[in-house]
């Protein structure tokens, strides 16, 4: 065991005016399973690549580990991958990579095709897998989850909780409640460790915020009752102060208490102090409150009612690939009913998007079956964000949606004005998701079609999405492998 120390930690990007770390500090045990969290844009992979050394920082780190950040680079993938593998850890026993990868339900038999080769689900495990045999590292997990189907999710969950020394950036909540220990919240105004899951963080964070609330409703109230108090006192200063001018210029020779009214102006005088005194500290505290209360404005939907229960009718679908020699999938029979929110769920690789585009109308080559009723609108939401790039203007008007309903979406979401001077493609990844999702919901649609909407997109964000269906109830086909999401939000399970 050892510590990872953090003092006054302060960082801008070049060219930036705001900080994005001010003067942080905290210590993190090496022994530590640590979940990070915190809304998109915050700072959490720079932090991440902060510990690296990456770029220059004011304050200091220091730590007797190494750090070792997975996803990490491949130079060529087209090698094999134990050869990759070679390279990373250098001296090391077979055997206990063979055994990693038994825990991770890989065969050995994949270290002996090109990484390339490998599903994104492979190359997570194997990245993982030889990171942990690296001695002395302790480990900067940036969002494995991406590339994961649900039944992947759990068994790296479990693996990651028979492990210990690693910070890990989720926006999963049942994986991180699997494997964590810490968490590591990155807020508003500083960075804060708790121990215990993100469940049990979430729950202190609601008491702390409702604390809050309810003090800064009450000093308001005090602050209020002082002011009307304060003015109170000065009219009885004032009303003071006339009596002792009026007794100065009476001409009937008694002479006025000047002593008694001076000593009442001194005792009003105290008094006024006091009570100004008061408000001070009580606006004092008021202002150390509410400063990391997250902002979950209420999103609105567009869902058009169509004319018919059935909006999309599949009977014994097949899908094949023109290259292949078996089908991906076969048999498939279901109705998308109005109202019904119908989780899309299977293994990767299984055909889920691909069925997802083929009802959208793309060109996917199919046997079966397909209806599709007329006049049908539909919004769709893609896996991929790389085609995303341009401003967020010229993005809406080539999408057809208006430019500030969009962006006033993205700002209940979380989105800073500053970011809306960028060029898409400069974006992370939760924010580019943030924008695929906003103009789904700029559109009026009968059916929503989304392709694992959440990738990279924070917690808080994913609980606004999901109060948003509940609440307008739209007819959907998704596929999501945030267990949490869909056990919320899904009326249905379709499994491929």
């Amino acid at each position: 065991m050892s510590l990872i120390n953090v003092k006054n930690l302060t960082f801008a990007y070049e060219g930036s005016y705001d900080n994005i770390f001010e003067n942080v500090s905290f210590q993190i045990d090496t022994d530590w399973k640590l979940g990070f969290t915190g809304r998109n844009g915050r700072g959490k992979t720079t932090f991440l690549n902060l510990l690296r050394g990456l770029y220059p920082y004011s304050g200091t780190i220091s730590a007797k580990v190494d750090f070792a950040y997975f996803p990490f680079d491949v130079a060529d993938a087209s090698v094999m991958t134990i050869e990759i593998v070679d390279d990373l850890l250098g001296t090391y026993e077979y055997w206990q990579l063979s055994r990693e990868l038994n825990y991770l339900e890989v065969s050995d038999e994949v270290l002996y095709r090109s990484f390339d080769t490998l599903s994104k689900g492979e190359q997570t495990k194997i990245m993982l897998a030889a990171l942990f045999l690296r001695e002395n590292s302790f480990l900067l997990i940036d969002e494995p989850t991406n590339h994961l189907d649900a039944a992947g999710r759990r068994l790296v969950s479990s693996y990651l909780r028979s492990k210990k020394g690693f910070i890990l950036v989720s926006h999963d909540r049942a994986f991180l409640d699997g494997c964590i220990d810490h968490i590591l919240s990155i807020n508003k105004t500083d960075i804060q460790i708790q121990k215990g899951n993100f469940s049990s963080w979430q729950t202190n964070k609601a008491m702390q915020d409702s604390f809050e609330l309810s003090e800064n409703e009450k000093l308001k109230r005090q602050i209020k009752s002082m002011e009307a108090a304060a003015r109170r006192t000065s009219r009885w200063s004032d009303d003071i102060e006339k009596r002792k001018s009026h007794n100065q210029d009476r001409d009937a020779g008694v002479k006025a208490d000047k002593g008694h009214i001076g000593a009442q102006a001194a005792k009003m005088m105290k008094r006024s102090k006091a009570a100004e005194a008061r408000k001070a500290a009580a606006v004092s505290e008021k202002s150390a409150l509410l400063k990391n209360i997250e902002r979950a404005d209420s999103l609105q939907l567009h869902p058009l009612t169509y004319r018919s229960d059935v909006l999309i009718s599949l009977e014994d679908l097949s899908i094949r690939y023109p290259d292949a020699d078996t089908p991906v999938f076969t048999g498939l029979t279901f109705d998308i009913r109005r109202g019904r929110r119908i989780a899309l769920c299977g293994k990767n690789g299984c055909g889920k998007s691909s069925l997802l585009k083929l009802i959208c109308g793309e060109d996917i080559p199919y046997n079966g079956l397909l209806r599709r009723g007329p006049a049908l609108k539909i919004s769709y939401v893609a896996q991929d964000t790389a085609d995303l790039t341009g401003t967020l203007d010229a993005y809406a008007a080539a999408r057809g949606i208006d430019e500030t309903l969009l962006k006033t979406i993205l700002r209940k979401l979380d989105f800073d004005r500053v970011q809306f001077e960028k060029q898409i493609q400069d974006y992370s990844g939760g924010q580019k998701k943030k924008v695929l999702i906003a103009a789904s919901l700029c559109e009026e649609a009968h059916l929503y079609v989304w392709d694992e909407p959440l990738n990279y997109i924070d917690v808080l964000s994913r609980m606004q999405i999901e109060d948003l269906l509940l609440s307008y109830a739209p007819t959907m086909i998704f596929v999501e492998h945030d267990a949490a999401f869909c056990e919320k939000t899904a009326t249905d399970i379709v499994e491929i």
